[in-house]
């Protein structure tokens, strides 16, 4: 989230000249503002989706694109602040107002149905793809289902076609190269492959930061790739450096 994946604690520890993992302080920030991570990666050629930057309050007042979509802050980070608007709404949720201030800037993006998946590249490694499916009772890979334990189940690797599962890990590679990422990233799509659906495949955002707790998905990937959890921390911690 803010400060520890927004280039700010990157930018102080290059002023101190300690070395850290990951990604710089201009990829950091770039990465972790939504609308502007998309500009770029529609431009390397990784499909995103659709959305419009406009206040809370606009947000609120009426549908700023038809329904359905998906109201969340562009600078956040674990699903925080999140609001799903489901196709029919007869008008948007009250929700989306009590979230934050009314002049507060909030990204409108079109809604992909179907599943969560997420690939990762560590070095020059590309991982194979996860699809994380969230706890029955739960409305979406909301914040309780990526920490919580049996807050979601994750198939590895992901059960979709070959040309699909290749494709994904192609986006990744470019997603991070666009954003001139280091050390580890993740990157998580959206795949519509329900009945009747459009097929879309899009990449919603890259993680500059990517978790390291008993649920999260990297170490997960490098497990099933023959990395044990101490080697993956020995070559996270090898790989720092300062001017990332």
């Amino acid at each position: 989230g803010r400060f520890g994946e927004d280039g700010c604690i990157q930018g102080i520890l290059e002023t101190l000249g300690l070395r850290y993992t990951h990604s710089g302080v201009l990829s950091s920030a770039l990465a972790m503002h939504k609308e502007q991570a998309k500009t770029v990666m529609r431009a390397a050629g990784v499909p995103v989706a659709d959305a419009k930057l406009v206040t809370r309050r606009d947000a609120a007042a009426s549908h700023v694109i038809p329904p359905p979509y998906v109201v969340k802050p562009p600078t956040e980070g674990s699903s925080v602040g999140v609001v799903i608007v489901p196709a029919g709404a007869a008008h948007p949720p009250e929700a989306i107002l009590t979230g934050g201030a009314p002049e507060e800037i909030v990204m409108v993006e079109h809604y992909i149905a179907g599943r969560e998946l997420t690939c990762a590249v560590i070095g020059d490694f590309v991982t194979d793809v996860i699809e994380i499916v969230p706890r029955a009772d739960l409305p979406y890979y909301d914040f309780e289902a990526k920490y919580a334990p049996g807050g979601s189940h994750h198939e590895l690797p992901a059960q979709l076609l070959p040309d699909v599962y290749q494709l994904i890990r192609k986006y990744t590679v470019a997603a991070h190269a666009s954003l001139g990422c280091r050390g580890v990233s993740r990157a998580d799509f959206r795949f519509d492959d329900t009945p009747g659906g459009t097929g879309e495949l899009v990449c919603l955002e890259v993680n500059t930061q990517p978790g390291m707790t008993g649920t999260s998905l990297v170490p997960e990937l490098a497990a099933y790739a023959g990395w044990s959890f101490g080697e993956l921390v020995r070559w996270i911690v090898e790989d720092a450096s300062c001017s990332r």
